[in-house]
Protein backbone atom coordinates (compact mmCIF):
# COMPACT_ATOMS: atom_id res chain seq x y z
CA UNK A 1 0.00 0.00 0.00
CA UNK A 2 2.85 2.41 0.85
CA UNK A 3 5.80 1.03 -1.10
CA UNK A 4 7.81 4.09 -2.12
CA UNK A 5 10.01 6.21 0.10
CA UNK A 6 8.99 9.85 0.27
CA UNK A 7 10.67 12.82 1.94
CA UNK A 8 8.65 15.69 3.41
CA UNK A 9 9.75 18.77 5.26
CA UNK A 10 8.32 19.10 8.78
CA UNK A 11 6.96 22.39 10.15
CA UNK A 12 10.30 22.72 11.99
CA UNK A 13 12.15 22.70 8.66
CA UNK A 14 13.57 19.19 9.06
CA UNK A 15 13.43 16.49 6.40
CA UNK A 16 11.51 13.35 7.34
CA UNK A 17 11.74 10.14 5.31
CA UNK A 18 8.56 8.10 5.24
CA UNK A 19 6.40 6.31 2.73
CA UNK A 20 3.81 7.68 0.32
CA UNK A 21 0.51 6.16 -0.80
CA UNK A 22 0.44 5.41 -4.51
CA UNK A 23 -2.91 3.66 -4.86
CA UNK A 24 -6.06 4.98 -6.49
CA UNK A 25 -8.09 5.83 -3.36
CA UNK A 26 -8.42 5.17 0.34
CA UNK A 27 -11.83 4.37 1.77
CA UNK A 28 -12.60 4.07 5.47
CA UNK A 29 -15.27 1.58 6.52
CA UNK A 30 -16.60 1.77 10.06
CA UNK A 31 -17.99 -1.26 11.82
CA UNK A 32 -20.82 0.48 13.65
CA UNK A 33 -21.01 1.82 16.24
CA UNK A 34 -17.59 2.02 17.86
CA UNK A 35 -15.75 2.13 14.52
CA UNK A 36 -17.34 5.52 13.85
CA UNK A 37 -15.27 7.00 16.67
CA UNK A 38 -12.16 6.56 14.51
CA UNK A 39 -13.57 8.50 11.53
CA UNK A 40 -12.58 12.03 12.65
CA UNK A 41 -8.92 11.01 12.98
CA UNK A 42 -8.98 9.34 9.57
CA UNK A 43 -10.59 12.41 7.99
CA UNK A 44 -7.98 14.67 9.64
CA UNK A 45 -5.17 12.68 8.01
CA UNK A 46 -6.87 11.83 4.69
CA UNK A 47 -8.93 14.88 3.75
CA UNK A 48 -10.70 13.34 0.74
CA UNK A 49 -11.32 9.89 2.22
CA UNK A 50 -14.61 8.20 1.39
CA UNK A 51 -16.49 6.55 4.27
CA UNK A 52 -18.64 3.43 4.34
CA UNK A 53 -20.62 1.86 7.18
CA UNK A 54 -21.34 -1.71 8.22
CA UNK A 55 -23.60 -2.65 11.14
CA UNK A 56 -23.01 -6.16 12.42
CA UNK A 57 -24.72 -7.33 15.60
CA UNK A 58 -24.48 -10.60 17.47
CA UNK A 59 -27.64 -12.70 17.51
CA UNK A 60 -28.28 -13.24 21.24
CA UNK A 61 -29.81 -16.69 20.64
CA UNK A 62 -27.16 -18.15 18.35
CA UNK A 63 -24.12 -16.03 19.23
CA UNK A 64 -23.48 -15.56 15.51
CA UNK A 65 -22.86 -12.18 13.84
CA UNK A 66 -25.62 -10.81 11.61
CA UNK A 67 -25.37 -8.09 8.97
CA UNK A 68 -28.03 -5.42 9.63
CA UNK A 69 -26.88 -2.43 7.58
CA UNK A 70 -24.45 -1.81 4.76
CA UNK A 71 -23.57 1.41 2.97
CA UNK A 72 -20.41 1.34 0.88
CA UNK A 73 -19.12 3.90 -1.64
CA UNK A 74 -19.42 3.05 -5.34
CA UNK A 75 -16.52 1.23 -6.97
CA UNK A 76 -14.99 0.33 -3.59
CA UNK A 77 -13.36 -2.66 -5.26
CA UNK A 78 -10.67 -0.37 -6.66
CA UNK A 79 -9.77 1.10 -3.25
CA UNK A 80 -7.47 0.39 -0.35
CA UNK A 81 -9.86 0.00 2.61
CA UNK A 82 -9.20 0.88 6.23
CA UNK A 83 -11.67 -1.22 8.22
CA UNK A 84 -12.22 0.43 11.62
CA UNK A 85 -13.45 -1.18 14.84
CA UNK A 86 -12.29 -0.05 18.28
CA UNK A 87 -12.32 -3.47 19.91
CA UNK A 88 -12.11 -6.92 18.36
CA UNK A 89 -12.92 -9.77 20.74
CA UNK A 90 -13.56 -13.06 18.92
CA UNK A 91 -13.03 -11.55 15.48
CA UNK A 92 -16.45 -12.71 14.25
CA UNK A 93 -17.74 -9.23 13.32
CA UNK A 94 -14.41 -8.24 11.76
CA UNK A 95 -14.36 -11.45 9.69
CA UNK A 96 -17.93 -10.84 8.51
CA UNK A 97 -16.98 -7.27 7.55
CA UNK A 98 -13.95 -8.52 5.62
CA UNK A 99 -16.17 -11.07 3.84
CA UNK A 100 -18.60 -8.25 2.88
CA UNK A 101 -15.70 -6.22 1.46
CA UNK A 102 -14.45 -9.23 -0.49
CA UNK A 103 -17.99 -9.74 -1.83
CA UNK A 104 -17.80 -6.14 -3.09
CA UNK A 105 -14.59 -6.90 -5.01
CA UNK A 106 -12.11 -5.38 -2.53
CA UNK A 107 -8.89 -7.37 -2.75
CA UNK A 108 -7.87 -9.03 0.51
CA UNK A 109 -4.38 -7.52 0.42
CA UNK A 110 -5.92 -4.03 0.16
CA UNK A 111 -7.78 -4.35 3.50
CA UNK A 112 -6.26 -2.92 6.67
CA UNK A 113 -8.08 -3.74 9.94
CA UNK A 114 -7.44 -0.99 12.50
CA UNK A 115 -8.42 -1.43 16.14
CA UNK A 116 -7.54 0.09 19.50
CA UNK A 117 -7.70 -3.20 21.39
CA UNK A 118 -7.94 -6.81 20.28
CA UNK A 119 -8.18 -10.08 22.13
CA UNK A 120 -5.60 -12.67 21.19
CA UNK A 121 -8.45 -14.90 19.96
CA UNK A 122 -9.63 -12.19 17.55
CA UNK A 123 -6.15 -11.57 16.14
CA UNK A 124 -5.65 -15.27 15.48
CA UNK A 125 -9.14 -15.75 14.00
CA UNK A 126 -8.83 -12.88 11.52
CA UNK A 127 -5.22 -13.67 10.60
CA UNK A 128 -6.01 -17.35 10.01
CA UNK A 129 -9.16 -16.69 7.95
CA UNK A 130 -7.69 -13.79 5.95
CA UNK A 131 -3.88 -14.01 5.95
CA UNK A 132 -3.44 -11.08 3.53
CA UNK A 133 -5.44 -8.61 5.64
CA UNK A 134 -3.09 -6.31 7.53
CA UNK A 135 -3.93 -5.86 11.22
CA UNK A 136 -2.97 -2.79 13.26
CA UNK A 137 -3.84 -2.48 16.94
CA UNK A 138 -2.41 -0.66 19.93
CA UNK A 139 -2.70 -3.60 22.34
CA UNK A 140 -3.64 -7.27 22.56
CA UNK A 141 -5.27 -8.68 25.69
CA UNK A 142 -4.99 -12.42 26.29
CA UNK A 143 -8.49 -13.43 27.38
CA UNK A 144 -12.22 -13.05 26.78
CA UNK A 145 -14.87 -13.81 29.40
CA UNK A 146 -17.99 -16.01 29.09
CA UNK A 147 -19.80 -13.14 27.32
CA UNK A 148 -16.87 -12.80 24.87
CA UNK A 149 -15.84 -9.42 26.29
CA UNK A 150 -12.10 -8.69 26.28
CA UNK A 151 -10.47 -9.15 29.70
CA UNK A 152 -9.19 -6.95 31.26
CA UNK A 153 -10.43 -4.87 28.30
CA UNK A 154 -12.03 -1.44 28.24
CA UNK A 155 -15.71 -2.36 28.24
CA UNK A 156 -18.04 -1.33 25.44
CA UNK A 157 -16.05 1.41 23.71
CA UNK A 158 -19.07 2.76 21.79
CA UNK A 159 -21.10 3.13 24.99
CA UNK A 160 -18.20 4.84 26.75
CA UNK A 161 -17.52 7.22 23.84
CA UNK A 162 -21.16 8.15 23.20
CA UNK A 163 -22.08 8.31 26.91
CA UNK A 164 -24.67 5.54 26.73
CA UNK A 165 -23.29 3.30 29.49
CA UNK A 166 -26.04 1.47 31.32
CA UNK A 167 -25.73 1.24 35.11
CA UNK A 168 -24.04 -2.08 36.08
CA UNK A 169 -27.20 -3.44 37.75
CA UNK A 170 -29.56 -2.52 34.88
CA UNK A 171 -31.13 -5.02 32.51
CA UNK A 172 -34.19 -5.23 30.24
CA UNK A 173 -35.68 -7.91 32.51
CA UNK A 174 -35.88 -5.49 35.45
CA UNK A 175 -38.74 -3.48 33.99
CA UNK A 176 -42.31 -4.13 32.91
CA UNK A 177 -41.98 -1.55 30.12
CA UNK A 178 -41.40 -2.77 26.55
CA UNK A 179 -37.88 -2.36 25.26
CA UNK A 180 -37.38 -0.77 21.87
Amino acid sequence: MFPQLHVVQTPQGEDYEGRAFHGKRITGVSILRAGETMEPALRAVCKDVRIGKILIQTNQDTGEPELHYLRLPKEIGEDHVILMDCTVSTGAAAMMAVRVLLDHDVQEDKILLVSLLMAEMGVHSVAYAFPQVKIITTAVDKKVNDLFHIIPGIGNFGDRYFGTDAPPDWSDEDTDEPSY
